[in-house]
């Protein structure tokens, strides 16, 4: 039987005695005996109130010291049980009384040892009671300030989500009115061009006919010529008429240039329709590409607010300085990896130089802030974060190098 098992069956047995109503000296005294005859222990005031769950500190280290009494005692009455002679039995009696007096004194010590041990181990155990106390109030503060930051900041995603699906549904509606605009302008455009080659055709029916009215009056000119150099006489009787069809034949011409030129005036008005119809559309794109513009921004600004909601303003501003005055240790990079990449903020001008415009690559699995004009580099690192302080860290030290 192990030991445990036998303590189990020492506490069953003290079990019974209390049910039985046994006093608290008796069922320490049964623990003492059983310890130090069976189990061959010390009896102490731990072992013996861990046993019987009774007796206060005092109490218990009375009853050691009277089963030590009866032990004594019983070993009084077999020594002087015997024939034994008065001078051995004198010597065996200093003998057994020195070794009762060093074993109380051990027994003593043992005692303050034992109970300053559990006096220390009852402070540690307060003391450490109240520090977890307060580390349970400072966590709860924490996690309530904490949940109204995330509830503040649900609040913003959310409105901003609703300014995001409103300014989706004001750029669909303008789209759908541009492209309405935009098939009014080319049915418009359309029933202009073909208005255009329609008086375009007139007009080529019109110089046809000018040019077959010339070339008739040249040769009505030239026939009436003939018949003035063959007959003078018919000729003047003849000339009235003529001069009469001559005028109709050039009101007739300046009826066709007249027409011609309202063609070309209705030409030129078609155009400038045209080109204010092109016009608008021009505006009306420019205005899709500025709305298009404005919507970008707002989802770029709900990424950046989604990305920072893992840090509280407070917390984020607190790594930034540490991360400046260079109090993050490589370990402390590789703990956090890329999650603090959303507060990284990468200067506008190079330390060094002050001319150049640093500008962050990703470089296989890590980052490289690097300066053009000087060739300045933080070298290749695990986040963004990492980069932006190395790349300042550097100019420190080499400063600091100079000045030494």
């Amino acid at each position: 039987m192990t030991l445990d098992e036998q303590r189990e069956v020492i506490k069953r047995e003290l079990e019974a005695l209390r049910e039985r109503g046994v006093h608290r000296r008796e069922l320490s005294l049964h623990a003492c005996k059983r310890l130090f005859f069976d189990l061959g222990i010390r009896p102490s005031a731990a072992t013996v109130r861990e046993l019987t769950q009774t007796g206060s500190a005092s109490d218990i280290p009375k009853d050691i010291d009277h089963f030590w009494e009866r032990i004594r005692d019983a070993s009084r009455v077999r020594i002087g049980a015997g024939a034994i002679p008065p001078v051995l039995e004198e010597k065996a009696g200093e003998l057994l009384g020195a070794l009762f007096e060093h074993a109380l004194a051990e027994a003593k010590q043992t005692l303050e040892s034992e109970r300053k041990a559990i006096f220390e181990e009852r402070d540690r155990a307060m003391s450490a009671l109240r520090e977890a106390q307060i580390r349970q109030e400072a966590a709860n503060e924490a996690c309530h300030r904490s949940e109204a930051r995330a509830e503040a900041a649900l609040e913003r995603v959310r409105t901003l989500e609703a300014q995001l699906s409103a300014s989706a549904a004001t750029r669909t509606s303008q789209e759908d009115a541009l492209q309405a605009s935009f098939a009014r302008l080319e049915a418009e455009r359309t029933r202009l061009e073909q208005q255009l080659d329609t008086e375009r055709i007139t007009n080529a029916a019109l110089r046809e006919r000018i040019d077959s009215l010339h070339q008739e009056l040249r040769h009505s000119a030239e026939h009436y010529a003939a018949q003035i150099k063959d007959a003078v006489s018919e000729a003047e009787r003849r000339v009235k008429p003529m001069l009469v069809e001559l005028d109709s034949l050039r009101t007739m011409a300046s009826t066709y240039q007249t027409g011609i030129r309202d063609a070309s005036r209705k030409e030129f008005d078609f155009i400038q329709q045209l080109s204010a119809a092109k016009g608008r559309g021009d505006r009306l794109e420019a205005q899709v590409r500025e709305q298009s513009d404005e919507i970008d921004a707002l989802t770029r600004q709900l990424a950046t607010a989604r990305e920072q909601g893992a840090f509280s303003p407070e917390l984020a501003a607190l790594l930034r300085s540490w991360a400046k005055t260079g109090r993050l240790a490589e370990a402390d990079f590789a703990a956090l990896g890329t999650s603090a990449d959303a507060i990284a903020e990468i200067p506008a001008h190079c330390p060094k130089c002050a001319d150049g415009e640093p500008e962050l690559a990703r470089v296989e699995d890590g980052f490289e802030l690097l300066c053009p004009e000087c060739d300045h580099s933080s070298g290749v690192k695990r986040s963004r974060l990492e980069a932006v302080t190395g790349f300042i860290a550097s100019i420190r030290a080499d400063a600091s190098d100079l000045s030494a």
